[in-house]
């Protein structure tokens, strides 16, 4: 247990954490930015919840995407990234909790973007930690961030609605591959054809599709690094 936890800590804490900041900064910028996105698209008559599912895809890969990329360059440790996570994930709660969303990227009957926020932490958490490798670790963050963002961006230019057609599970297939091999080879093929089917898949409200994402992309990536 003293080594795990020896290897959790940041070999700079300071510098990591000022890092951190910054990142929170350009994430809870991205955040607001897309109010001025949302308010376009009204404008060009787009309906409101077309708008919010658009806005909302952004933010995952302007913010998920863009933060996952970087983290493995800035970190040493997935502590850092796990509790900024998490505190991004109790500021985007708060809203919902009193009743006041965010009208331009939350909405009344779920929170999954709350659940991305976990779910993309301890998804990089649990990797980085069983394999000790950050790169690996990225891979479940990214495959929510952009492989998830590029299905409803598909899903919602086709149908203008929030749906589950296989139309946009193609499109995400394309991407999840090329991340999976990318930065692991062949290890990384069913780790994203799996995380393409279950996004088919919810079983609300207890369980969206970033977190089955994230579950059997961090299962399957550990299982095939570690046996095969």
């Amino acid at each position: 247990m003293g080594l795990v936890a020896m290897y959790l800590l940041p070999e700079n804490p300071t510098q990591e954490i000022l890092l951190a900041l910054v990142l929170f900064i350009y994430v809870l910028s991205v955040v607001y930015f897309t109010k001025r996105a949302y308010l376009y698209m009204l404008k060009k008559g787009f309906k409101r919840n077309v708008a919010v599912y658009y806005n909302r895809k952004f933010i995952h890969i302007l913010a998920g995407g863009v933060v996952a990329f970087i983290t493995p360059y800035i970190f040493t440790s997935p502590l850092i990234p796990l509790i900024f996570a998490l505190v991004i994930a109790i500021i985007l709660y708060i809203p919902h909790y009193k009743s006041r969303e965010l009208s331009w990227f939350q909405v009344e009957d779920n929170a999954y973007e709350v659940n991305f926020c976990i779910a993309w932490g301890l998804s990089l958490f649990v990797v980085w930690t069983i394999l000790k490798n950050p790169y690996y670790a990225i891979i479940p963050p990214l495959f929510m961030s952009l492989g998830d963002a590029v299905t409803g961006i598909v899903r919602n230019a086709v149908y203008g609605k929030r749906t589950k057609a296989w139309t946009g599970n193609i499109a995400m297939l394309v991407v999840t591959l090329t991340i999976g091999y990318y930065y692991v080879g062949i290890h990384g093929i069913v780790p994203a054809v799996l995380s393409t089917i279950i996004e088919h898949f919810e079983i609300p409200p207890l369980l969206d599709d970033n977190m089955l994402i994230a579950a059997i992309s961090t299962t399957s990536l550990i299982l095939c690094k570690l046996f095969f």
